[in-house]
């Protein structure tokens, strides 16, 4: 297997994954900002929609977004377990990934793309400026809505790390970086931000 990786969370949320899990995999790193993924022989032999990240497989095939990517990892290396190891858990984990995939990261990367980012994405794809502020919005509003309902618990989705937190985590540290920080008023988000930050996947040597 391959891994093809970039700047930017979405790789990062893969590269964290495998991290916990101990997978350790050739990469091959694309120039996101150099427009490489939008291009041949990247965005036709690997992932026509042009985007990071993407894993080959042993023959050949590729898989690409992240959630697939995750999915496949944790059914070719269950242990330790990312996602569920009961029908009950892989529930709970996605309907908590899914949560949080669409109540925070979209609209906090479009967000990003659609203001700071523009000059890199506006020859890429269709950017609508005049929504930045409006999806930075929704992605605080989220993360409020979500605050309360982890008091009390070291993760998202309960007490196990899974993808939910591995996928927030790596798109809260990138917000931060680019002018969308974490509330302060959000003292439960903090707390567990602070807790992920601290582990050794997300801090590789």
């Amino acid at each position: 297997m391959r891994f093809f990786t970039s700047v930017g969370p979405n790789p990062r949320v893969v590269a964290i994954f495998m991290a916990e899990k101990g997978i350790s995999l050739p990469e091959v790193v694309v120039d996101l900002r150099g427009g490489e993924n939008r291009r041949a022989p990247y965005a036709v032999e690997v992932n026509p929609a042009g985007q990071t990240p993407a894993l080959e497989l042993d023959d050949g095939s590729i898989l690409t977004e992240i959630t697939a990517i995750c999915e496949y990892l944790e059914e070719r290396f269950p242990d330790p377990v990312l996602i569920g190891s009961t029908p009950e858990e892989r529930a709970a984990t996605r309907m908590w990934t899914r949560r949080v995939d669409l109540k925070i990261c979209e609209p906090m990367t479009n967000g990003f793309r659609f203001a700071e980012g523009l000059p890199l994405f506006e020859s890429r794809m269709r950017c609508l400026p005049e929504a930045a502020a409006g999806l930075k919005a929704v992605a605080q509003d989220g993360l409020k809505w979500l605050d309360p309902l982890i008091a009390g618990r070291e993760f998202i989705a309960g007490d196990r790390i899974s993808l939910a937190d591995i996928l927030l985590f790596a798109f809260l540290d990138f917000g931060a970086g680019v002018g969308q920080p974490i509330d302060p008023a959000n003292g439960n988000i903090l707390r567990w931000f602070e807790g992920m930050k601290a582990r050794p996947s997300v801090n590789p040597s």
